[in-house]
């Protein structure tokens, strides 16, 4: 039951993304191109999203746990950290560059072309990569 939610969620939020035109990257760079040509349609795909996110929130903060029984997860933290300040950079940084981000990258894999394998390495990459930069990031610095 709980991998149909998955596969259903999943084929949910990818036609989602098909559908917004956020697999498209020209799209997105015509978001970010402010100065440009630039494309607020964007905007709208965004404030879409959020709305029913919203909606979510404040179903699950009246239930103690999901349709498949498990636990919702904890909060985000509050605070900001070099951790957060890193990761949106350079999450922003290729959002910008090539005009996707992770979830539109997996719908896109179908597409093809050289640029979105390349994205595609680079992002598994910093997946790998991560775990080991957070805890060195996180040690505390060493007193002089």
């Amino acid at each position: 039951m709980r991998a149909g939610y998955a596969f259903l969620a999943g084929a949910l939020f990818g036609a989602g993304l098909f559908l917004s035109g956020m697999t498209d990257t020209s799209k997105v760079q015509g978001w970010l191109d402010v100065f440009g040509d630039w494309d607020p349609t964007l905007a709208f795909v965004m404030g879409g999203a959020m709305l029913p996110m919203a909606l979510a929130w404040s179903v699950t903060r009246r239930r103690s746990s999901s349709l498949t029984g498990a636990a919702f997860p904890p909060p985000p933290e509050r605070r900001i950290d070099l951790s957060l300040i890193s990761g949106s950079v350079m999450f922003g940084m290729g959002w910008g560059l090539v005009g996707l981000c992770p979830g539109p990258v997996i719908a896109s894999l179908s597409y093809g072309g050289w640029g979105l394998y390349v994205f595609l390495t680079a992002m598994l990459a910093g997946m790998a990569v991560a775990p080991a930069l957070r805890s060195r990031l996180d040690r505390p610095m060493p007193a002089e």
